[in-house]
């Protein structure tokens, strides 16, 4: 349709509009079609091929840049039900972070459901979110030219087939199972893939990591990726190994972090060694001696001092420096065996459970059993409240009324105090308690909030209520 029949056409548009008949107005084609009747049928005839011509014939063309997508992926659990969806959004509205969005979708898949594509949806690059999920981060990645055969066994020959999500999840479940053979189809198909993806590949390797993986970690040394060669390093010390060789020139980075450290020693009856945090003497050298935690492993430090990890910690001075106990206990997480996070978090445990911050530092690599036994320590002191929004790789729905202790009377006086101070505190625990409860604990925690001065409504409840309100549905749905 060139542009004088486009004007014609709105002429009669504003024909009609008026009142008027447009007969007159009509191209001719158009009146041979609609003449042979009366006037009012002329006139319904040509808006029928006038809306026939505006609604088909000048329908815009879709640009070139435009591509298809395919259908969204169904996932393998139900889909949440409506009347539960203005919870899930007024919870994710809550959250202040990714990490509290993730606690909600996390809350949800433990009760065996998932969200709604238009309440939340995983990034492209998501690898937190539950593994439900991978069917729809791959769709958000729109990876082309793959089909989506996660049901299959993943192979060297159908590596190209699975999304990324789909991979890593196929991997990580090998990794548990099989580690041997997950270890060569990572060492085999792993060296072709990008930095990003080599890196994500390689952090799979703790899954079920022994020393049958040391001579491919080993071999990491020659990666073209920094982090690649880190992330190894880590991996070989947690199996009691040495870490990579350094990128050479300037001082060992052992030694380095060695000089921030004094040893001692303690006891009148039995003489033991201990290690003390050396106050750095300037911001920059706090700064550096971060760093070099963050870079160092356990074993290469402890080695500096002459002593294995297990001797290492037990003589490591907590209290000293809580900066450097910080940093200690991060890279006891990132690099010490399995036993080693174990002893530090029984250690803790020993001592109560203090400072909170330590354990977190841990909690990744926990067992339930001592995850759970550090955070119900945490939740008996007042003390340690605001540190649970650091909290990470805790699991939900298991915190009983009686693992509040100290932490129930101090959310009662928040609450019904004039602190703003304590207040935000107490939301931002409230929220975590809303992941971290029994669904029993959540409604009597919900109504006793509300008895101590809070609004029924409050934002801060929202996860507290969506959690009472899935066993709930859960309850209903099992009649």
């Amino acid at each position: 349709m060139n542009e004088l029949e486009q004007i014609g056409l709105a002429a009669m548009r504003d024909c009609w509009i008026t009142g008027g008949t447009s007969f007159d107005l009509a191209p001719v084609a158009w009146q041979q079609i609609a003449g042979g009747s009366d006037s009012d049928e002329k006139e319904r005839r040509l808006l029928a091929i006038a809306a026939q011509a505006l609604e088909i014939a000048l329908r815009p063309a879709a640009p070139s840049t435009l591509k298809r997508r395919p259908q969204l992926p169904e996932l393998a659990l139900p889909m949440l039900p409506d009347r539960l969806r203005p919870l899930v959004r007024a919870a994710l509205k809550q959250a202040a972070d990714t990490r509290g969005k993730a606690r909600v979708v996390t809350l949800v898949a433990s009760h065996g459901l998932v969200l709604h594509p238009m309440d939340w949806m995983p990034g492209a690059s998501d690898q937190d979110s539950p593994d439900v999920y991978a069917p729809w981060v791959d769709w958000q990645a729109g990876v082309e030219g793959q089909s989506h055969i996660s049901q299959d066994r993943l192979t060297a020959q159908n590596w190209d087939d699975f999304y990324p999500a789909a991979r890593r999840t196929a991997l990580a479940e090998m990794r548990r199972r099989e580690p041997a053979l997950a270890r060569l189809l990572i060492e085999a198909k792993g060296s072709g893939e990008p930095a990003e993806i080599r890196l994500a590949l390689i952090q799979l390797m703790h899954f079920g990591l022994g020393p049958d993986d040391v001579p491919f970690l080993k071999g990491l040394s020659a990666d073209r990726s920094g982090k690649v060669r880190e992330l190894a390093g880590r991996l070989l010390a947690r199996l009691g190994q040495h870490g990579l060789p350094g990128e050479g020139g300037g001082e060992d980075p052992v030694t380095e972090l060695a000089a921030f450290i004094s040893a001692g020693k303690s006891g009148f009856i039995r003489r033991r060694t201990t290690y003390t945090p050396v106050k750095p003497k300037s911001p920059a050298q706090d700064q550096r001696r971060a760093e070099l935690f963050g870079t160092c492993n356990l074993v290469d430090l402890a080695t500096r001092f002459g002593v294995g990890a297990p001797e290492f910690i037990a003589g490591w001075q907590f209290g000293a420096d809580n900066n450097a106990d910080i940093f200690f206990a991060r890279m006891v997480a990132a690099s010490g065996s399995d036993g080693a996070v174990a002893q530090m978090a029984d250690t803790l445990v020993a001592e109560g459970g203090k400072p909170a911050l330590f354990v977190l530092q841990l909690m990744p690599r926990l067992d339930t059993g001592r995850k759970q036994v550090l955070v119900r320590l945490i939740l008996k002191d007042a003390a340690y409240l605001a540190s649970l929004s650091l909290l990470e790789a805790a699991e939900a729905g298991w915190v009983e009324w009686s693992d509040l202790g100290q932490v129930l009377q101090a959310l009662r006086s928040a609450v019904g105090g004039s602190d703003d101070g304590a207040r935000r505190t107490a939301d931002s625990v409230l929220e975590i308690l809303g992941f971290l409860a029994t669904s029993a604990t959540a409604t009597r925690l919900v109504d006793e909030m509300v008895a101590a001065g809070m609004p029924p409504a409050a934002p801060s409840l929202g996860l507290l209520r969506l959690n009472a309100a899935l066993a709930e549905y859960q309850s209903e749905s099992r009649k």
